[in-house]
């Protein structure tokens, strides 16, 4: 499977590779070809590129605001940077004067192992024609050790000549939004080479140390481990060796690179060297081997087994793989960023994404995980709270784009007008509401999925709280329909700012709002100390409760058009221009233009950015009548753009529940192909928006269990509905509900349940309308 688009083929279920540069497709690939761990991420990139070639290695807490506006996490200096030069001419993938062929990059996602190469001929003058060398290497973020970045290169000369190499530090990185470090020093710890570097903002100390071991042949000169001198070079520290290479001499050079910062120890700087010197010790095979161990266990709970005719399988890997390394499952004080590891795009903070499409996948399958990432949000909920005061509200209203602190992130100008180069002003930072109430929905879910009242108790009741008093604060009670409005808000669909009543809004505000008082009950009667110390910090008494219990009581909710059955978007929605989104693209005067608020071309139109009634419906399909959900998703299926990454996988989700299989299917191949295929422009109203988009890889775990398996988790246990693709055989997956796990087999004709024996009760499961009580050790068939 390709695209006209891209040089990326897939090898096998496990592997993609690419055999031509593309340079239009450098910034994608980069992406699409990464390693990571969860604290840093190193993009798909050669050794021998640089800034220009948009080499990073982005690491997690390093958040700096080096040009005033954009606060980011910092891309730090490469150690695992390679110069080749044989003779007196450069030896380079994509540039130089040779002549380059065999060219492969690729990306085992089984082990998070980037490799590439390539055959280089000079077409220099005193070189020998037919010279010629074939240059090789393998990287991993290890997940064994979160601070290390392993490389091996590998040089075959087929003809001889003088090889020079330099290897070391590279501090002249590529950055989005100014420069990070304000100085980085060169350090030199006799086998361990590096800079230590302080961010520009806070003066955080950042430590990258390299380590090297050269095995095949002997160098020609010794290692003076010695930084160069000259000034344009004092953000580079680099080892100089050289090398008389012989017709069939391989050379083979292991690098170690570590990354430390003051927010992850008090001495980064000896914590990166020992690092360094230990990992040199060991060498590639052995760390490759213990990181590789761990990623066994990390697939033995996510990996989910597809039988298919076509290429399902290994793109579904490629997108749980994205998910995966995006997340820092090690600790529970940083967000998913939407953007993960893979660029300083979206800054790599958390939105709604985090919550409501990368979550669920580790809700089911590694529930800790999920209650880091929850946790998470407690740690920022003083951030929440500075956000509503500021903006005149009470609780808790979360940052739309949230990073270590919690404070918003999202600056008030987030695009520009490319046609007038003048700045919009968007308000996804103080009217897009819907994220706390997302947060709620998140709790409750992971409450009802592992029975934790130990984390309801210590955090997520204060969240539920908070987030209530935020969404009374904000809502308005119009006496004339004795109801209460939220008013001047914008949804999931980004292209209708200023909107009344958004459905999705005020139905996600109603949940909220419904499970603090269900909570706050429960406390009432079994933790009434706990309750009395929550209450205060929340400042909350009876006359709030009873404002709480009024609002849920009293709260709109646009209820479907009686014959239609259309559920409105907003107050208004229908009275706009209906144009379907390739008629409306026609207006455009420049290919760039942002369609939305203010003076967008959608903005006065039905077309609308990505799923947001259809969203409703995949939250919540138990509120709406499955004719209800196929009438709507019939109307605003052809009017969306499904410019956001997230809205086909939604589609796919809704459209498998309520039986349009042809489009569900249709939607999730699409879905699985946005990044690897780069169906979506990297950029948007004139910023860059590019990188792994990690919502759309987390939900493709979401698609194939809660779309095409049927499954739902409710109070009572598991309910099974499945409709499998007619391209699809089998399938299977491990779940895991209260303590218990089982693991889930489907075909066409049945669907089995092997309970774990670890088990320690009967797990429910129903198949339809028949119910089972799985005991541990058992299984279940039950024939379709």
């Amino acid at each position: 499977m390709s695209s006209q688009k891209s040089p990326i083929y897939i090898e096998n279920e496990w592997s993609i590779s690419e055999n031509r540069f593309d340079p239009v497709q450098i910034v994608t690939t980069g992406s699409n070809f990464m390693t990571g761990n969860g604290y840093l991420g190193y993009r798909g990139t050669f050794p021998e590129w640089e800034a220009e070639e948009y080499v990073g290695c982005i690491v997690s807490d390093t958040y700096d605001n080096a040009d005033g506006k954009w606060k980011e996490l910092c891309n730090v200096p490469n150690g695992l940077y390679t110069a080749l030069q044989l003779g007196a001419a450069q030896v380079h993938p994509t540039r130089g004067p040779g002549e380059v062929s065999d060219y492969r990059l690729s990306l085992n996602y089984r082990y998070g192992r980037t490799s590439g190469g390539y055959t280089w001929n000079p077409q220099e003058p005193g070189l020998q024609k037919g010279t010629e060398l074939r240059v090789s290497f393998e990287r991993f973020a290890s997940y064994s050790s979160l601070h290390l970045l392993a490389q091996r290169v590998r040089i075959a000369a087929i003809t001889g000549g003088l090889l020079t190499l330099s290897t070391g530090v590279d501090g002249r990185v590529w950055s989005l939004n100014g420069e990070h470090f304000r100085e980085c020093s060169a350090f030199n710890e006799g086998d361990i080479i590096g800079l230590n570097c302080a961010t520009s903002e806070k003066g955080t100390e950042v430590v990258v140390a390299q380590g090297v071991q050269i095995y095949g042949v002997t160098p020609r000169t010794k290692d003076s481990a010695e930084p160069l001198s000259p000034p344009q070079e004092k953000r580079r520290n680099f080892r100089q060796l050289q090398f008389e290479l012989q017709a069939g001499d391989e050379l083979i050079i292991e690098q170690m690179m570590t990354v430390f910062s003051g927010n992850d120890t008090a001495d980064p700087y000896s914590a990166a060297v020992e690092l360094a010197r230990e990992a040199t010790e060991n060498g590639y095979e052995r760390e490759a081997g213990q990181s590789a161990r761990v990623w066994d266990t990390l697939w033995n709970r996510y990996f989910i087994h597809i039988e298919s005719t076509d290429t399902t399988q290994a793109l579904l890997n490629y997108n749980l793989y994205h998910n995966i390394i995006a997340t820092p499952a090690h600790t529970d004080h940083l967000p998913i960023g939407a953007r993960g590891l893979s660029c300083q795009a979206y800054q790599g903070a958390a939105f709604w994404d985090q919550e409501i499409f990368n979550l669920p996948m580790y809700l089911y399958t590694y529930p800790e995980v999920a209650r880091n990432i929850l946790i998470y949000r407690y740690k920022t909920l003083d951030g929440a709270r500075r956000k509503a005061e500021r903006l005149g509200y009470e609780g808790a209203y979360y940052a739309w784009i949230s990073g270590d602190t919690g404070d918003e992130l999202c600056p008030d100008y987030f695009f520009k007008d490319v046609l007038t180069g003048r700045k919009i002003r968007n308000h996804f930072n103080d009217w897009q509401i819907h994220i706390s109430p997302d947060i709620s929905y998140a709790i409750q879910h992971y409450y009802q999925a592992t029975g934790d009242w130990g984390f309801i108790k210590d955090y997520g009741a204060e969240m539920l709280f908070e987030i209530a008093n935020f969404l009374v604060s904000h809502a308005y009670f119009k006496k004339d329909k004795n109801r209460y409005e939220i008013i001047r808000v914008l949804g999931p669909d980004e292209y209708h700012e200023n909107a009344d009543n958004n459905v999705f809004t005020n139905f996600q505000a109603k949940w909220a709002i419904g499970t603090a008082l269900d909570v706050y009950t429960r406390l009432s009667s079994t933790d009434p100390q706990i309750l009395q110390k929550i209450a205060q910090r929340c400042r909350i008494d009876g006359q709030r409760i009873e404002l709480w219990k009024e609002m849920y009581e009293h709260i709109y909710i646009p209820e479907p058009v009686a014959e239609s059955k259309l559920i409105e978007q907003f107050d208004g929605y229908f009275g706009l221009e209906d144009i379907m989104p390739n008629t409306l693209a026609n207006r455009l005067k420049d290919p760039n233009e942002y369609w939305g608020w203010p003076t967008g071309i959608a903005y006065e139109t039905q077309v609308i950015k990505q799923a947001d009634v259809v969203q409703l419906f995949c939250l919540h399909p138990e509120s709406y009548s499955v004719e209800t959900m196929q009438r709507n998703y019939r109307y605003y299926e052809p009017r969306t753009h499904h410019r956001s990454s997230l809205s086909p996988a939604v589609h796919s989700i809704v459209a498998s529940r309520i039986g349009f299989y042809d489009q569900a299917y249709s939607y999730f191949q699409e879905s699985l192909g946005i990044d690897l295929f780069s169906t979506n422009p990297p950029a948007s109203g004139g910023t860059f928006i590019g990188g792994i988009h990690t919502a759309a890889c987390g939900i493709a775990w979401q698609m194939v269990v809660f779309g095409f398996s049927g499954i739902v988790f409710t109070d009572q246990g598991i309910l099974c509905k499945p409709h499998l693709p007619q391209e699809w055989s089998s399938v299977q997956f491990t779940l895991h509900y209260r303590g218990q796990s089982c693991l889930v087999s489907l075909t066409a004709d049945s669907v089995k349940l092997d309970a774990a024996p670890s088990n320690q009760k009967a797990l429910p499961f129903q198949i339809f309308e028949q119910e089972y009580r799985v005991q541990p050790g058992d299984s279940i068939t039950h024939s379709l």
